[in-house]
């Protein structure tokens, strides 16, 4: 639960107040909310620092367009939403940074709904000058407790500290009491969907598609990084390097992070090196789709599925109950073209009829939709969305989800959940 705050005009920021909030900002950039990408941080800088400068006429959408996304000056907002598209998804991140214990009480950045003008908050009484005298007034009456013991002056700085101590042992138990709501809120929310997986007594085993690199290797020098050298490919299969795409590594981290957080042991396989018999010993979680045989092999009997033309030129997710329909599809000639288009993924977790076993799923149709699928999947807000619809539809223990998210200049953005399917 956040702390309560007050808001500043940030256009009569003192400079001490404008090099606070610059601090800030730093703190968000460097969290991982933003760190792992580049057009959010300079979003937010661009805008933030506009703002601190009173320059909140160059904050709008064709401004922004043209001095973050390189736009040209002329080009269409309606038909191109990147800034719309890139706020909204910092909007999504900031809230979830400040959800974090660690953060509650910090100075909070702000991108209101419909607006890109950033507004500043800062917990309630960090700017009040009344508290500010009482501080200082404390101060003195503990480095001289005797001067002018008779005076009402010492007097009313004595009980002004005695009440500031009393705000802060009342302030304190309640900081702790919301860190422990808020984890318990988000617990709950993680554990509606987890928890069977980490109720089982069996390691976890994580599948992830994997590719065999047969094209030589690219080396840096360690005396001169920016020098590479390119390796001979190697000739024999077995000593083939086995890669694993980005998308892919930041599910697996996310999933992994998860268990270990929870206690839980797991261990990371390539899909080529499971087997069935590992699958039987333990609950499993399957990343990626069309590189993970797994994957493919597993949903292939659910309502929701996933289909290609013999080309590969179109990959799509299909509805069994509508199968002629191509709502959730992918040209991959647009996505190589543009890097903007919206991609698909589909989330599960069931038990299959041939382990036994508890199964995840978590996979996209091109680049961006496993990423997203991750973040859902460990997103406290995300997660409490799939808990309601699995209220409204009675609770059952195994659910299917088609995730949509659009990906602009290859980011994905914020998750939509297009179908559920609950049995």
């Amino acid at each position: 639960m956040p702390a309560e705050l007050q808001d500043d005009d940030h256009t009569t920021l003192s400079e001490s107040e404008k090099s606070a909030v610059r601090e800030q900002l730093g703190r968000l950039l460097e969290n991982p909310y933003f760190s792992h990408s580049k057009r959010f941080p300079n979003f937010l800088r661009f805008v933030t620092e506009q703002t601190l400068a009173g320059a909140e006429d160059n904050i709008k959408e064709r401004t922004l367009g043209v001095e973050i996304f390189g736009r040209d000056p002329d080009y269409d907002t309606a038909s191109d939403p990147i800034v719309r598209v890139t706020a909204a998804e910092i909007r999504k991140r900031v809230a979830q940074y400040y959800q974090e214990p660690a953060h509650v009480n910090e100075l909070r950045i702000a991108l209101p709904s419909g607006s890109y003008i950033p507004r500043f908050h800062w917990p309630k009484g960090a700017n009040d000058p009344v508290l500010k005298e009482i501080d200082l007034a404390a101060a003195e009456v503990l480095i001289n407790p005797e001067a002018n013991p008779k005076s009402n002056l010492a007097h009313a700085r004595r009980r002004p500290l005695l009440v500031l101590v009393l705000a802060c042992v009342v302030a304190g138990a309640l900081s702790a009491g919301s860190v422990l709501l808020w984890q318990t809120m988000h617990r709950s929310t993680t554990d509606f969907f987890w928890g069977p997986v980490l109720a089982e007594k069996d390691p976890v085993l994580i599948c992830v598609a994997d590719q065999t690199e047969s094209s030589g290797q690219s080396l840096r020098d360690a005396a001169d990084p920016a020098r590479q050298v390119q390796l001979q490919p190697m000739t024999q299969a077995k000593d083939n390097l086995t890669t694993v795409a980005i998308d892919d590594l930041s599910a697996v981290v996310r999933i992994a992070g998860l268990l270990q957080s929870n206690g839980k042991q797991y261990s990371l396989r390539g899909e080529r090196a499971t087997s069935l018999a590992d699958l039987r010993t333990g609950p499993a979680v399957f990343i990626g789709a069309f590189d993970n045989a797994w994957t493919l092999r597993l949903t292939d009997p659910l309502r929701f599925h996933f289909s290609n033309n013999a080309d590969m030129s179109q990959v799509r997710i299909v509805d069994s109950t509508a199968p002629a329909q191509s709502r959730w599809m992918v040209e991959r000639a647009v996505q190589v073209a543009t890097n903007n288009y919206r991609d698909y993924a589909i989330l599960a977790r069931f038990t299959d009829t041939n382990t036994g076993k508890l199964t995840v799923i978590l996979a996209g149709l091109a680049r961006g939709g496993t990423i997203t699928a991750g973040e859902f999947l460990t997103d406290a807000n995300d997660m409490a969305q799939l808990k309601r619809a699995s209220q409204a539809a009675g609770d059952k223990k195994n659910m299917e989800v088609v995730l949509s998210t659009p990906i602009i200049d290859g980011e994905p953005g914020s998750p939509k959940i297009e179908a559920t399917y609950f049995w």
